[in-house]
């Protein structure tokens, strides 16, 4: 019988395998141009945090077979601070405005995910007691 359940958790384990793959493949690549070049950009820094990050969340996955909501976020954020480095000073005013808007916006997202988490980790909140 087609197990539907097991077929589709490894296929997930399998793209999960290969996103590792090109993301290593990725980042060797992005340090290969950079030597090349003989200097390293604020860009080129930051695209090899994201690879860094999909690697911690693709390593969060085997680890606890769930992804932490905050680890996306962070990659969001990390991958728009480098489109508003990468377009520089030609940017438009209120292109600038909307993606620093979206930026505090995955910010505050990542801050309530956070403070959430910390609050579920610490047990339900006890009642007052009267005095």
């Amino acid at each position: 019988m087609f197990d539907m359940y097991k077929w589709i958790t490894n296929t997930e384990k399998a793209i999960l395998v290969f996103i590792a793959l090109f993301t290593v493949y990725g980042v060797g690549q992005e340090m290969y141009s950079v030597l090349l070049k003989g200097a390293v950009s604020l860009t080129d820094l930051l695209l090899m945090f994201i690879y860094a990050e999909v690697l911690g969340m693709v390593g969060a996955f085997y680890k606890s077979r769930k992804i932490p909501i905050i680890i996306p976020i962070f990659i969001a954020i990390t991958a728009l601070c480098r489109l508003i480095i990468l377009q520089g000073k030609g940017i438009s005013t209120i292109d600038l405005i909307y993606e620093s808007g979206a930026v505090l916006l995955l910010a505050l997202s990542a801050l309530i995910v956070r403070s959430n988490l910390v609050k579920l980790r610490s047990g339900p909140a006890q009642p007052p007691t009267g005095q």
